[in-house]
């Protein structure tokens, strides 16, 4: 019985594993995307499609309305996920490539890690620090040799840098606030707190002159996927299993944007990656298996299908 419960996944890095997956195809998605929609419809018309399935959920689902305390909160998710990395990853890919994206994409999982030990009041030891940096170096080495980076800094890496340091505090708050919303209507209340500001923007820059049947797929993947369903599993994982910890996870995701990049859009992917995979398989086991200490939970993480929290704010929905 012992060796058999060792074998089973935590739902943590089950439901992180799965939020990677489907974020990984996003780089790739908005490269076709903003092909042949204004880079700033992509990201902010995504939001609004989100946002109104949002609505939907929360609606059928009955859910209490936050506490202004966690609408502040949820402003800061917005920030980070909802406007911050769709926009300067769209005008990024504007220029430059989607495996090359994946050069700054890598240093995600860190800057998540750090956003959560100063967001949400986690302490990860050395060990932690050390698996993670070693993933992030074979990451980089990998994307820097083999993934099409070349060149100087220029405009495009400014807003991937950004978009990184925008994205790590988005994940750090959601996953933190998602041990009292549930992961599902974390995002979903953080697509509706946008609203405001995605239904103008979407409507002043919507063109779609140029816009065949491979750009509207690309931009419904990233609607339903990397801006709705994906968050569903990730922010989760992030409450289950703690933010740094299952952050961590993500030193994947920018091998698996160069498989897709290599395979959608024909981009150049070296030899090394399958030895990177396995160097990076070998620093999110290490990751995982490091105890991370983590802040009060201010309830038990809920599942994905059923994210309520066990004390209901009955209050709150009147």
């Amino acid at each position: 019985m012992r060796a058999k419960s060792n074998v089973i996944l935590p739902a943590g890095v089950t439901l992180g594993a799965l939020g990677v997956l489907g974020f990984s195809y996003s780089l790739p998605a908005t490269r076709l995307a903003v092909a042949g929609l204004d880079p700033w419809f992509v990201a902010f018309g995504r939001a609004l499609v989100a946002g109104v399935l949002a609505i939907a959920y929360l609606a059928l689902s009955r859910a209490p309305r936050p506490t202004a305390s966690q609408i502040r909160r949820l402003v800061v998710v917005a920030v980070g996920i909802v406007i911050g990395f769709p926009l300067f990853t769209s005008l990024a890919l504007t220029t430059q490539t989607s495996a090359h994206g994946a050069v700054v994409i890598a240093v995600l999982p860190m800057s998540t890690a750090i956003w959560a030990v100063l967001r949400a009041s986690e302490r990860p030891p050395i060990a932690f620090w050390l698996a993670s940096g070693a993933g992030l170096l074979a990451v980089l080495a990998f994307v820097a040799t083999g993934g099409g980076f070349s060149g100087s800094l220029s405009l495009a890496d400014v807003y991937l840098l950004v978009a990184v340091v925008l994205c790590g505090l988005g994940y750090a708050e959601g996953g933190a606030l998602s041990r009292e919303l549930g992961g599902a209507r974390t995002v979903c209340w953080a697509l509706v707190v946008s609203l405001p500001v995605t239904i103008p923007v979407s409507l002043y820059t919507a063109d779609f002159s140029r816009a065949d049947g491979v750009v509207w797929l690309s931009f419904a993947y990233v609607a339903l996927i990397s801006m709705f369903l994906g968050f569903f599993a990730w922010y989760a994982g992030l409450a289950a299993g703690g933010v740094a910890k299952i952050g961590q996870i993500q030193l994947a995701q920018p091998v698996l944007t160069l498989m897709w990049s290599a395979l959608v859009l024909s981009e150049p992917v070296g030899w090394q990656a399958l030895a990177t995979a396995a160097v990076v398989l070998v620093c999110v086991v290490l990751t995982q298996r490091s105890r991370v200490p983590s802040g009060p939970k201010l309830s038990d993480p809920p599942v994905i299908l059923d994210p309520c929290p066990s004390k209901s704010r009955a209050s709150d929905a009147s």
